[in-house]
């Protein structure tokens, strides 16, 4: 912040640069939770707890990968990395992990819900589904879109989403 109160260009462009990540991962993490979903067709003895653990070891796995592409690859060309580097580049991927969490809640408590493996899948299908376009609309949101630029985001998102779901059809038949 400049002594006016207003924000520096600098700290104009981390706010932009982290709330373009942050909604970014979120779309990304949300695909690769329903991804998992799909691929989630047999597991063990525990297929609930599995789920759950695949879900947010993905999203783990690929938050790090992220964090040490956004480190290593992009920095390195410009600078050293240094500690705030690496925390800005773990706090700025973070939402890759977050997209997860609500699929595996949904894993987590479908058997209070009364549902069965098969119906538990779909319905956290759906929710990686929802979470993918809720992140787009709040990315083109964020990034001051009109409304009608919103619901071409959101309708495109619904639609990559449906192209998922057409992929654990195909699978399971």
């Amino acid at each position: 912040m400049s002594e006016t109160g207003h924000a520096t260009p600098r700290a104009a462009r981390n706010a932009e640069r982290r709330a373009r990540a942050d909604c970014t991962g979120g779309v990304y993490g949300s695909m690769l939770a329903a991804s998992v979903i799909i691929g989630a067709g047999t597991l063990g003895s525990f297929p609930r707890l599995e789920l759950v653990l695949l879900l947010l070891l993905t999203g783990v796995a690929f938050w790090i990968a992220h964090v040490h592409a956004q480190v290593f690859g992009a920095r390195l060309m410009q600078q050293s990395p240094d500690r705030r580097a690496v925390l800005s580049a773990c706090r700025d991927e973070w939402p890759i992990v977050k997209a997860a969490v609500p699929p595996a809640i949904v894993v987590a408590v479908s058997p209070l819900l009364g549902l069965g493996m098969e119906s538990t899948l779909w319905l956290a299908l759906a929710v990686a589904v929802a979470g993918q376009v809720g992140w787009s609309t709040a990315a083109a949101r964020r990034g001051g879109a009109s409304r009608r630029l919103m619901a071409v985001t959101a309708a495109v998102n619904l639609l990559l989403g449906l192209l998922i779901i057409s992929f654990k059809l195909f699978v399971t038949h």
